[in-house]
């Protein structure tokens, strides 16, 4: 059920659009010298979706954190979305959420707190649904409403999934349609329809779980969650220092209803900009397609799909599984011999 206020207007930016430019932490971060262990299996360093840490010969702990602004205006949703989001990241390296711990940054001065319960209600659903304890949490009093979670998950130290690594003749996987950061800029526009907001809500709302557990049966090469940097930020950082390039298919995307109709209309996330400026060096050929796509390829996406690439075999049985379980996954694309660069194609 919808709720009389719009939790939107209590941020300027919504999901994992908030996130801070690319470019920018880049040069905020550059040099610093980085404490670290020699049980740290995987960090920040190479753009990894959690860090590792090794506790003894059998077990790892993985780390991540998420948590942003509204990208719907229904509380219980707002709840379900970042919580989902907040796990995708021990999916997408092959561990099994454990434990969460809350963060909040909450308008308590002009929004009820039957709200925030509504919020914790619909995050509590997908925790249980994750099988994950929620153990504590942080709050703070702020003028935009924040929301999401620190999550730890286990997972043996030998098959940790990491985000670039894929290998020769992989088909790359895509397992959720992109488009929800236009789509959410529609409707904080009052341009968008009813349809293409359901469709985008139920996208966000819905875990990674499956697909992680599916392509674990299979021999994985490398996974990513897509998120805040968009489908060509995250593959860009799947094809650095692999060796390999990453030819993407523009007419193999799964889509969301109307997202290519809101970019044509210049309905495109700040986040959008951020990231070209940052990651269009990436892409080989970015002038044999048109810019409404390229948009759609740097399209912030909260609570996205993974990015998967796995042996042509082993992708096939994946996609499958995938799909019969209501995935709107597709191949996007095959890995080839390179330069760390994407490759467009028709």
């Amino acid at each position: 059920m919808a709720n009389p206020e719009k939790l939107s207007g209590y941020s300027r930016f919504s999901g994992c659009g908030a996130k801070l430019g690319p470019a920018l932490l880049d040069k905020a971060l550059c040099g610093l010298a980085q404490p670290s262990r020699p049980e740290v299996l995987a960090d920040f360093a190479g753009s990894e979706d959690a860090g590792v840490y090794k506790i003894n010969e059998e077990t790892a702990l993985v780390q991540t954190i998420d948590f942003f602004p509204p990208i719907v205006d229904d509380s219980r949703l707002f709840g379900e979305i970042a919580a989902a989001n907040a796990l995708s990241d021990i999916y997408a390296m092959g561990g099994r959420p454990v434990t969460a711990v809350n963060v909040l940054c909450y308008p308590d001065e002009d929004l009820p707190l039957e709200y925030l319960r509504q919020i914790m209600e619909g995050a509590l659903s997908k925790l249980t649904e994750a099988d994950t304890a929620l153990l504590g949490g942080h709050s703070v009093s702020d003028r935009e409403l924040k929301f999401g979670f620190s999550v730890n998950g286990l997972i043996h130290p030998d098959k940790i999934i990491r985000n670039n690594t894929p290998k020769e003749g992989d088909l790359l996987i895509l397992t959720k349609p992109l488009g929800t950061g236009t789509i959410n800029t529609a409707m904080k526009a009052e341009m968008s329809t009813p349809e293409a907001v359901r469709a985008s809500e139920e996208s966000m709302r819905m875990l990674n779980k499956k697909a992680s557990e599916f392509m674990l049966r299979r021999n994985v090469s490398a996974c990513t969650d897509v998120t805040g940097f968009g489908l060509a930020g995250h593959a860009a950082e799947m094809a650095l220092e692999s060796g390999m390039d990453l030819h993407i298919s523009i007419s193999g995307l799964p889509l969301l209803p109307e997202a290519m109709d809101y970019i044509s209309m210049g309905l495109v996330p700040e986040g959008t900009y951020r990231n070209k400026e940052f990651r269009l060096s990436r892409i080989k050929n970015p002038k044999d397609v048109p810019p409404e796509m390229l948009d759609l390829l740097f399209d912030p996406q909260t609570s996205g799909g993974l990015l998967v690439a796995l042996p042509e075999k082993s992708g096939l049985e994946f996609l499958k599984e995938c799909q019969e379980e209501g995935m709107k996954a597709s191949i996007i694309g095959r890995v080839e011999k390179g330069s760390d660069r994407i490759i467009l194609n028709a």
